[in-house]
């Protein structure tokens, strides 16, 4: 390691998914691996009268330094939308908008880690908060989870023995990697438990709007009596990520230290990204937009599920998710997922190996496919890629009809 550099940058490395989009970008490869919305739906043609009101109507405003918390009519409407649609009784003041909701997750990291103070997380978690959290040279303790979230009696027992718990970081909608949702019963437990021992919850809810089955389970913030929650939402899976807005939800002492931190990292989030948004839900129906989202994604991840019915292997598994983005494959244990992703790149198709989403190692039998950012056609040729690629690896078997987990 170069000595110039503080000894945190031992512990970072390159966002395994941000290399591999580099790969995706030739238009001859078929990419099931980032987590891209479906780039057809963005509102093109609205947002192009969006700027041309933003700047006629706020012009030198919206290209002024602004206020860290954010714009006023952009936290009231993020407030009234977590109040009304969520469940989660928000004020405007209890709002900061940041830059994107991985800022929030860094900032997580900022205000509440120490090295060697623990990260609670599920097992497996997403990427892009290990990666943020790593900075902060914690120790990432996995509580394993099951089809209805994290396991209590596993979460209980880490919580009575582990040291110096800072943090409990969970994605209870539609998680990712595994599309998972957690059941209204254990969202319950899990607020009694952390209740008790007093620990800060960090609740990343990217995915929660975008449901396409099912009945809405309430948020944990919605359940949140002791201002433990810290709730990060984002435009960046319900509207356009390339604005780069998300936010923060949290009771007001909380609120200001996210506020000091991103004071001392971007002073703000950009003025005219956040009219512009304001400006659109005020001119437009997202949830007209919501509607198309769901309808879209629904048939892609039926086309994705399928195909791997048609081509996994009888001893392979995968989650056939209710909403979000993703959809979670489990090998069998001899498959390498890295080792048949380089096959596959050879064939044109790509994915994220499963491993990169255990902080600690191991599971290197699994893989997250993404279906919401290509269309049907695309998504049926890339799995017919992929089962080629891993018939390859395994002994011959009958292709046989996959059991959804």
């Amino acid at each position: 390691m170069d000595d110039r550099f503080a000894r945190r940058m031992n512990g970072l490395k390159a966002s395994e998914i941000r290399e591999l989009l580099k790969v995706t970008q030739r238009p001859e490869v078929i990419s099931l691996a980032g987590g891209l919305p479906a780039a057809e739906l963005f509102p093109v043609e609205e947002l192009k009268v969006v700027a041309l009101r933003v700047l006629e109507e706020h012009g030198p405003a919206a290209m002024q330094y602004s206020t860290t918390e954010g714009y006023p009519p952009l936290r009231t409407w993020i407030a009234r939308r977590m109040t009304e649609r969520l469940g989660a009784a928000t004020q405007p003041e209890e709002i900061l908008v940041t830059t994107g909701s991985q800022q929030a997750i860094d900032l997580s990291g900022k205000l509440f880690l120490d090295e060697g103070d623990a990260v609670l997380c599920e097992s497996p978690t997403y990427l892009g908060a290990i990666n943020a959290l790593r900075a902060y040279q914690p120790r990432f303790v996995e509580v394993p989870t099951d089809d209805e979230g994290m396991i209590i009696t596993e979460l209980e027992r880490r919580l009575a023995e582990v040291d110096r718990v800072k943090l409990v970081y969970v994605v209870p909608d539609f998680q990712n990697p595994s599309g998972r949702v957690w059941s209204l019963e254990r969202r319950r437990r899990f607020m009694e438990v952390v209740r008790r021992h007093g620990v800060t919850v960090v609740e990343d809810c990217p995915y929660g709007e975008v449901r396409f089955e099912g009945a809405p389970v309430p948020p944990l913030k919605s359940m949140d009596a002791a201002g433990q929650v810290v709730f990060l939402g984002t435009f960046s899976k319900i509207f356009c990520p390339g604005f780069r807005v998300g936010w923060v939800a949290a009771a007001r002492p909380l609120l200001e230290k996210y506020v000091l931190a991103k004071q001392g990292a971007d002073l703000h989030t950009s003025t005219i990204s956040q009219m512009e948004i304001a400006t659109y839900l005020s001119m437009f129906d997202i949830d007209a937009d919501l509607r198309r989202i769901r309808e879209v994604y629904r048939a892609r991840r039926d086309a994705m599920a399928r195909e791997l019915e048609l081509e996994l292997p009888a001893q392979a598994r995968f989650t056939r998710p209710q909403g979000g983005l993703f959809l979670w494959v489990e090998l069998p244990a001899e498959v390498n997922a890295r080792e048949l992703l380089q096959r596959c790149l050879e064939r044109g198709v790509a994915f994220v190996p499963g491993g990169s989403f255990f902080p600690n190692g191991g599971h290197e039998n699994t893989l997250r496919l993404n279906f919401s950012s290509m269309p049907e056609e695309r998504i049926a040729e890339g799995v017919r890629r992929l089962g080629t690629a891993l018939r390859e690896m395994l002994p011959p078997v009958p292709a046989g009809a996959r059991r959804a987990v």
